[in-house]
């Protein structure tokens, strides 16, 4: 079952970009609900919660409940327009969600037990290949994370999809089977070479 995020939100009324920057002098920060065969919703929402939820990560998968005056709605945040000085939130986009319709989002990994690898205890290295996959999946059933349990792997083990826990429902969409997300790898040895003795 999705686990939503809520957020409160203010309505606003016109569109453009008059409109938006007269939003951002409110110290707000435009947005807008789309999808579902529905208009689209232009809201006003409070910068502080923007950075907030893009500091938690893995805000890509993330089901978001938007309460507009008690008007609430389950969203996916597509895309945070970022000012190119400042690295403020400038403008955010809103993927309204339907029953029934699968959607495509990028759920993080989540890596536990590297303490215990017999690999790495041995000196091995844990290279990760894939930091986040991107799944098609239900809005009903769309996971947070995905988890890897890093403690059995030895030097030359990997972790594959099918190995990851919390994918039930949902499909990859790298068409590679069962494809790699983390090895262990053997250490490496820096030899030195030593240079030939010159005779004066």
């Amino acid at each position: 079952m999705t686990d939503f995020t809520t957020i409160e939100a203010s309505s606003r009324a016109n569109a453009g970009k008059g409109a938006a920057r007269a939003t951002r002098r409110a110290g707000l920060v435009p947005a807008v609900i789309y999808g579902a065969r529905t208009d689209a919703d232009l809201i006003a929402l409070d910068p502080r919660i923007i950075v907030r939820e893009m500091h938690r990560g893995g805000w890509r998968s993330r089901v978001y409940e938007v309460n507009v005056g008690g008007k609430k709605t389950h969203a996916l945040m597509r895309e945070v327009q970022l000012h190119p000085v400042s690295d403020a939130p400038i403008h955010v986009d809103f993927q309204r969600l339907a029953a029934g319709e699968r959607v495509h989002v990028t759920v993080v990994i989540t890596f536990t037990g590297e303490d215990k690898a017999p690999g790495i205890k041995r000196g091995g290295v844990l290279n990760i290949v894939r930091h986040t996959v991107d799944v098609m999946a239900s809005p009903d059933n769309i996971p947070s994370s995905f988890e890897v349990d890093l403690s059995t792997l030895d030097i030359h083990d990997n972790v594959r999809w099918d190995d990851l826990k919390g994918t039930e429902g949902t499909t990859p969409l790298l068409q590679l089977p069962n494809f790699v997300i983390a090895t262990v790898v053997a250490p490496t040895t820096d030899v030195e070479e030593e240079a030939p003795a010159v005779e004066a």
